[in-house]
């Protein structure tokens, strides 16, 4: 049986593969069960610095498997709460990450799978993918943190819109709307999210995790809380050595050696 997600680590940057490409990486309760763990991992370990979530084969992931009976707890037996109780659990632990993640979007991009892709903090997609809420089409309401994202990324009526016709959209629509980051030819895709994942793997870690840290929950506050949370974390900042080291460069005139410290 093959593993339905496959972990890959290079210079701080931890590649992350949905892998069942013959079912265009449908997610079924052993994928989210696997990418949960890789989750949990990942977030424990300093050593890692980027994520980078794929699918193998030609596409990311079609959504969950609404195929398999075993559901999404892996019980059959078990009311479908239980399996969507979980798959929040996977949602949450990915946007928890300290890291910085980016998903890199080839072919198709669906349903669960394409708010797995928007719930990471970067987005390269190749030109000749295809994005699609696809729910409503199936006769179900948004998950895996849709309802969520989807306001937030390209505005209330544009989120309903989406929602309401499931319809496919491509890459370059996608963009146009603010949906993703960027949009790529399909051979410079790998390129592009390799020359982003190493900057950001070279990069100082705390400042980055606070950094996204400040943006995640920016929306939800007030100035005044923003401001408190900013000073709170540039003082952190300061008393690190990856700061202390970051001056010290720029004095040099050299590249800053970041530890995470």
């Amino acid at each position: 049986m093959q593993n339905p997600v496959l972990v890959e680590r290079s210079a701080g940057v931890v590649t992350v593969t949905l892998n069942r490409p013959e079912r265009k990486n449908a997610a079924n309760a052993a994928t989210w069960q696997a990418l949960w763990e890789t989750l949990v991992e990942v977030r424990r370990r300093a050593e890692d610095r980027v994520v980078v979530l794929t699918g193998a084969g030609g596409d990311f992931c079609s959504g969950a498997d609404l195929a398999d009976g075993a559901g999404l707890s892996g019980n059959p037996d078990d009311h479908r709460l239980r399996g969507m109780l979980f798959l929040g659990e996977v949602v949450q632990a990915l946007h928890d990450l300290p890291q910085p993640t980016i998903a890199k979007i080839r072919g198709v991009a669906a349903g669960a799978g394409l708010s797995l892709a928007l719930g990471c903090d970067l987005t390269v997609v190749a030109r000749s993918a295809r994005l699609t809420t696809i729910f409503a089409k199936r006769g179900l309401s948004l998950d895996a943190g849709a309802s969520w994202l989807l306001p937030r990324l390209v505005g209330l009526h544009r989120a309903k819109e989406l929602a309401f016709f499931g319809g496919m959209l491509s890459a370059d629509d996608a963009e146009r709307l603010g949906l993703v980051n960027r949009v790529v030819e399909d051979d410079q895709l790998d390129a592009v999210v390799a020359d982003w994942a190493a900057e950001l793997a070279a990069g100082p870690p705390l400042a980055l995790a606070m950094t996204k840290r400040l943006l995640d929950h920016g929306s939800r506050s007030s100035l005044a809380e923003a401001l408190d949370a900013e000073a709170f974390a540039q003082s952190v900042n300061f008393s690190t050595a990856d700061t202390a080291e970051a001056l010290r460069a720029f004095l040099e005139k050299r590249t800053p050696r970041f530890q995470g410290r």
